[in-house]
């Protein structure tokens, strides 16, 4: 059984944020807690969406900005909501990205509510070897650019 303790400033504040336009309202899209990092070639970026439909993930890169969309929507159903804390309603993020990653090859899945995407890193961008050749000469060595 759930008991509800009443915290009149806790409500307070949802209503003021659902009347101001506060976080999580359909005027303001809510954020969505992030982690990023770098595995050898590849950047890893991971969003925490519990409770979200994968039928709602909406993925759009344009040039080199990757936006985020998702929605988590209130159950339906015949039932009375004790307690709401979590937010609803649409979530939103947008990140810019390097010219030195390959937004073609852009991997996503989601799992137990994390958004994980792998970016790899574009073939330009990997250091490589250039040979270089010396005037009169058929020898060749490599230097590292």
């Amino acid at each position: 059984m759930l008991l509800r303790t009443t915290d009149p400033f806790r409500e307070f504040d949802r209503l003021a944020a659902q009347v101001l336009g506060g976080v999580g309202t359909t005027n303001r899209p809510a954020a969505m807690p992030m982690d990023a990092w770098r595995e050898g070639d590849r950047f890893v970026i991971e969003f925490d969406l519990p409770g979200v439909s994968p039928d709602s993930i909406d993925l759009d890169v344009e040039r080199n900005v990757l936006t985020v969309k998702a929605e988590r929507v209130a159950r339906n159903g015949d039932w009375e909501m004790l307690a709401t804390e979590r937010t609803r309603g649409s979530f939103t993020r947008q990140l810019v990205l390097g010219d030195n990653l390959d937004l073609d090859r852009i991997e996503a899945g989601y799992t137990d509510g994390v958004l994980r995407l792998v970016v790899p890193v574009a073939e330009r961008a990997k250091p490589r070897r250039i040979a270089v050749t010396h005037a009169g000469s058929e020898s060749e060595r490599a230097i590292e650019a």
